[in-house]
């Protein structure tokens, strides 16, 4: 999230909406969520809901959830996703930007 937070003015240029879900508890991902002044929509899945209808896997040997980015276009449609295998695999900034920047392209074109 940090890596997405350094970036939010790019993401908001775009007109993109960033969502965090989290396996949480509505409480504590709420407590998580103020204590760090986090600038995104946050979302408690901890029934693992939205999880399984986007395909995240949980590895419970790998600490549970790894990180997914996906990009989902104003119709609904996923035009990207990123499943993570470690905590630190995460595409770049720049990578999501230019997909973004191509999705506008492709709506204006």
């Amino acid at each position: 999230m940090a890596q997405l937070r350094q970036d939010r003015v790019l993401f908001a240029e775009r007109k993109a909406v960033i969502i965090v879900v989290g396996p949480e508890k509505a409480d504590v991902f709420r407590a998580y969520w103020e204590k760090h002044s986090l600038p995104f929509v946050g979302l408690p899945d901890p029934d693992h809901k939205v999880l399984k209808q986007y395909g995240q896997e949980i590895n419970l040997f790998k600490l549970g959830r790894m990180p997914a980015q996906l990009v989902v276009d104003i119709r609904g449609h996923v035009r990207f996703v990123h499943y993570g295998h470690a905590m630190m695999d995460i595409p770049l900034n720049s990578e999501i930007l230019t997909i973004l920047d191509n999705l506008i392209d492709e709506e204006s074109g």
